[in-house]
């Protein structure tokens, strides 16, 4: 029950506090004014509230921001409300706090219970709080797309309904996978020859990466063979006489500059070991020459490695790296190309089994949906009886259909419409075709009323629901109104002086000027006060002893009825 509501600096709103206690819950809280005094902003800022889209425009000229906070108290057995409260972290109380706040900056916060939360929370935690029906509402019966929308939400089926758009989903996924492969499948053969062939080259090739430029290496190795030759033979033969002669030479002289001077001795040492290394340096550089040969027959082997190699990779990738890692790849898709006769027959076997499992789902659905069906028309005959309809008729018309898999939809196979009749006599026929402004707004009342005894939801809001609503109609509306709120607490905001004068508490929305701005206030009324406001909505400005007391006539049938 929403207990509390605060504005601050919304629209015409510059500060308002209004409190809905009546001790024992339920009640009629009305709320009536001249158009354009404000109501709309009531409505605008329960919006806010629910997570519902906000505008900069909003906010108050001159604030730097607008906020709007609701104080509602919950009962024990709402076990759902309880349970997202715990979940979200917002301490499961009696009562929850629900705050939005936005700044000109454009940031929008929304708190529960002083802890910041999501969109999507807030959605779910005021979906189990309030309902808002709007004047406009009754546009949605003129849709029989959406009819079937409230066949499901009248039944609770939305749950059942979920499961199968989750199997029919998976199921649809599947059957797209099946003509895919079924498609390639077409491609199968000619692209394994192909897959098959580059492979094979890879594989024949038998290619090491980096042997490219290993080979390229040695190739030049392999081309430059006499000059290399030549220049170690001349090398070694330099240094294998004059030079290694002379140092050895040079060794024994300081073998005895050592014996006649010992001080030589470190000097000695060092030339000895530099003698020692080139005689080392002799004998690799022998070996390296040795190791030279003139071999034209490994040239040309290495020449036509490279050009195989570098036919590879023009053809498979830059570098060797890639030409394998294209084997590799090459390697899996001929794996799937394989198996793919495996995965089909899967795939078809699990279509079969998903569609099997929708189609059984549908049936279940559709059976729930029929028994809604015809609790909802007997329901509705009744409401619709107490809001001066005579002898109307509302059915739920079913579209014939055959019951195949390829007329299945996510929703199912119903296709359902709405059909209504006002008059004894005449049949029942598309609401968009027979149901006018008003008769549509008590048709969306009387479904309203169905809802509302169904959820958990324990206030009520109706914006103007009573447009194009007058004399009998308008009271029979005010009286269902009003034994609505016997069991829910109803807020209406409404211009018929029957429902205005039937509520608990009345609250009237007045436009002024305050030095030389527009305010928008909303203040509760005293006996007397709803007394001329009653006869105001009755006559306008001409209100007369005569008007008002019809208008006190009202306010007493109205307190006898409650």
């Amino acid at each position: 029950m929403l207990s509390e509501l605060r504005i601050e600096n919304l629209a015409l709103i510059e500060s308002l506090g209004l409190s809905f206690d009546q001790g024992e819950g339920s009640g009629l809280i009305v709320m009536t004014g001249e158009t354009g005094a404000g109501k709309s902003i009531m409505l605008r800022a329960i919006g806010l509230l629910t997570g519902g889209r906000a505008s900069l425009d909003w906010i108050r000229n001159g604030a730097e921001g607008c906020t709007v906070e609701a104080v509602f108290e919950l009962k024990p057995e709402n076990r759902r409300l309880h349970a997202l409260l715990e979940e979200g972290g917002f301490a499961d109380e009696d009562t929850v706090i629900i705050k939005r706040t936005l700044t000109t900056a454009g940031r929008s916060r929304l708190y529960v219970n002083g802890s910041l939360a999501t969109t999507r929370q807030v959605s779910e935690l005021t979906a189990d709080l309030l309902s808002i029906a709007s004047q406009h509402d009754h546009q949605q019966l003129l849709q029989p797309t959406l009819h079937l929308d409230f066949l499901d939400t009248l039944g609770e089926l939305w749950q059942d309904r979920e499961a199968l758009a989750a199997v029919y989903a998976d199921w649809q996924h599947r059957r797209a996978e099946l003509a895919d492969l079924q498609k390639q499948e077409q491609d199968k053969e000619q692209r394994l020859d192909f897959l098959k062939f580059q492979l094979d080259e890879i594989q024949e090739a038998a290619v090491e990466e980096g042997e490219d430029e290993q080979l390229a290496a040695e190739k030049m190795r392999l081309k430059s063979t006499g000059s290399l030759i030549k220049l170690s033979q001349e090398s070694y033969a330099l240094f294998s006489t004059t030079l290694l002669d002379g140092l050895t030479r040079i060794r024994k002289n300081m073998e005895h500059l050592v014996a006649l001077d010992p001080e030589a001795a470190t000097l000695a040492e060092e030339l000895s070991s530099y003698s020692f290394l080139a005689e080392d340096h002799v004998l690799h550089l022998r070996r390296y020459r040795d190791s030279l040969e003139n071999d034209p027959v490994r040239l040309e082997w290495v020449s036509e490695r490279l050009d195989q190699l570098q036919s590879l990779k023009r053809k498979y990738g830059a570098t060797l790296a890639d030409v394998l890692l294209f084997a590799e790849n090459a390697e899996r898709e001929l794996l799937f190309w394989e198996n793919m006769e495996k995965r089909g027959q899967e795939l078809e076997e699990e279509v079969r089994v998903l569609e099997r499992q929708a189609c059984a789902l549908a049936e279940e659905l559709s059976k729930k949906r029929q028994d809604t069906a015809r609790e909802m028309e007997q329901a509705m005959g009744h409401e619709l009886a107490s809001l001066a309809f005579r002898q109307s008729g509302f059915a739920v018309h079913w579209q014939e259909l055959d019951r195949i898999p390829a007329t299945l939809r996510a929703t199912g196979w119903d296709r359902v419409e709405f059909f209504f009749s006002a008059n004894p006599g005449e049949p029942a026929r598309p609401l968009a075709k027979v149901a006018s402004g008003g008769e549509l707004s008590r048709l969306m009342l009387a479904l309203k009323c169905l809802l509302a005894r169904r959820d958990m939801v324990e206030t009520v809001i109706f914006d103007e629901v009573d447009a194009g609503i007058g004399g009998e109609a308008a009271e029979a509306v005010a009286r269902k109104i009003q034994e609505l709120a016997a069991h829910h607490q109803v807020f209406c905001i409404t211009h018929l002086p029957q429902i205005a004068a039937r509520g608990t508490l009345h609250f009237q929305v007045s436009k002024e000027v305050v030095e030389g701005r527009t305010l928008s206030t909303v203040v509760p009324l005293n006996r007397p006060q709803r007394v001329q406001e009653l006869a105001r909505m009755l006559a306008g400005d001409s209100v007369t002893e005569q008007t008002q007391a019809w208008a006190e006539e009202l306010l007493q049938k109205g307190r006898a009825a409650a």
